[in-house]
């Protein structure tokens, strides 16, 4: 190899030493050129991610004043968040009444009045509740709003569920007054309580509600989705119905050395074996990428009860008479209700193993139509075509419809017979909610706020079918 190189190396050397070194500089001129060009763009953008504008700066703060209201339960500050919110309708010269339909847990309704009072009304739904906090798991406290400097994420308790959404829907009717923009159709917000504990004296009693029924002739709802890991944004049109379910088991008692038969806790085993089987094949269709999440049945067990207690623990033996065990089963709306109980009754908890089972909560995958609970997302639905169409204008994108996994308050106004969308504009962002360190970037939470300007414009704008009042006074 050494011979096949010199012929090489003299070929160079006779072309001159003074040329090579010039194209070497040359080259070397051209790199640093670039090399500086890059620093000076990328410390540009950095300049820029951390310096946010006046403007941009007095947003961000009013999020973190909402966020630093400590509203987890089991004692959430319901006043203060109501007082936040009431204060920021004042600014933004928008209607507000305080709706007590429980003692304690008041329930902020605001107005934007339309031109048109005839067409059916926006809603904005959100929740002012969040979960508690382990503070101690928490690289900054939960409820200060810490704003990350180096990468721009705002850590809180509520920053993704949902206290986001409910101030960028103020944000965006801030901006839309201040273009001048006047709606056609009324736009109401709602800042309800108690969602993260099932809703029922919050959104439950508003849907129910003479106001909610008589007055505010609702049209379409919108209310919460889920942060997305990728650049689409996730669109719900349904969710799953939760099922609460203990199944309890009995037997004669025994001691602890004794094998026999039928005992309560080996029938009750045996039932966690095959509900452990069920759940394997269906969590198989999403690790198969064949269904989504909230396309199948989930069951979770959440608590396990037996044996017989004692001053230092339990009586170990002694072969307990009862033992029971929780689950959380999800139920898509897509799913054959009567087909799981079926399953339930005879498979899990069958009389023949001495076992009887109840459910704590039992949610109908069922409109009071006796449809199942989904909003449309084909041309039937215009709402659907204008948010599509209102989020691409703001430069965003959406993902394929989804089933929501969990449950949230849009069930209450689904059941009778409205269409309601879930969805937070969170893009790019690790799903943190009831998670520790929950953040969003206040890059996507400025973002989230121009996409919902061009969702309230394009809805509150829209006029539709004239019969479309009729339809809904029909609902």
């Amino acid at each position: 190899s050494t011979d096949r190189r010199k012929p090489h190396a003299v070929e160079m050397s006779s072309k001159g030493t003074s040329s090579t070194s010039t194209d070497r500089l040359g080259f070397l001129n051209f790199y640093f050129c670039c090399f500086l060009s890059l620093i000076s763009s990328s410390s540009s953008s950095l300049v820029v991610a951390a310096s946010p504008s006046p403007s941009q700066q007095l947003i961000i703060s009013r999020f973190q004043q909402y966020l630093q209201i400590n509203t987890a339960h089991p004692n959430p500050n319901y006043q203060e968040a109501a007082d936040f919110i009431l204060s920021q309708a004042k600014s933004l010269s928008l209607e507000s009444q305080t709706l007590d339909f429980v003692n304690g847990k008041p329930l902020v309704l605001l107005k934007w009045p339309g031109r048109n009072p005839h067409l059916p009304s926006i809603l904005l739904n959100s929740h002012t509740d969040v979960v508690p906090a382990e503070h101690h798991k928490w690289s900054h406290p939960p409820f200060d709003a810490h704003l990350d400097d180096h990468d721009g994420r705002i850590y809180a308790r509520g920053s993704q569920d949902m206290k986001c959404v409910g101030l960028q829907y103020l944000e965006a009717i801030r901006k839309l007054k201040s273009s001048g923009f006047e709606p056609t159709r009324t736009v109401y917000l709602s800042f309800v309580p108690d969602e993260e504990i099932g809703g029922h004296d919050g959104a439950e009693k508003l849907a129910d509600s003479d106001i909610f029924n008589k007055k505010m002739n609702v049209g379409i709802v919108l209310d919460e989705g889920l942060a997305s890991p990728n650049q689409n944004y996730r669109v719900f049109y349904g969710e799953r119905s939760p099922w609460w379910l203990v199944i309890k088991a009995s037997g004669a008692p025994g001691h602890g050395s004794k094998l026999y038969d039928n005992s309560a806790l080996e029938n009750l085993l045996k039932s966690i074996e095959i509900i452990r089987r069920f759940r394997a094949s269906q969590f198989d269709l999403v690790k198969a990428g064949l269904k989504a999440e909230g396309e199948v049945v989930s069951v979770n067990t959440v608590f396990l009860k037996a044996g017989t207690p004692s001053p230092t623990g339990f009586i170990m033996n002694l072969q307990p008479s009862e033992a029971e065990a929780g689950f959380d089963i999800r139920v898509p709306p897509t799913a054959d209700p009567a087909s799981l109980e079926r399953r339930i009754a005879e498979e899990w908890a069958p009389v023949s193993r001495n076992m009887t089972f109840e459910f704590k909560q039992k949610v109908s995958v069922y409109d009071k139509f006796g449809k199942p609970i989904l909003s449309a997302t084909d041309s039937s639905n215009p709402w659907w075509a204008l948010l599509e169409g209102a989020v691409k204008k703001a430069n965003g994108k959406i993902g394929k419809p989804e089933i929501f996994p969990a449950a949230t308050d849009a069930r209450y106004f689904r059941e009778r017979g409205l269409p309601a969308i879930g969805f937070s504009p969170m893009a790019n962002t690790p799903i943190l909610l009831h998670d520790h360190n929950e953040f969003l970037s206040k890059d996507e939470y400025l973002k989230g706020i121009d996409i919902y300007e061009s969702i309230i414009s394009a809805y509150a704008s829209y006029i539709g079918d004239t019969k479309d009042g009729a339809s809904r006074e029909e609902l």
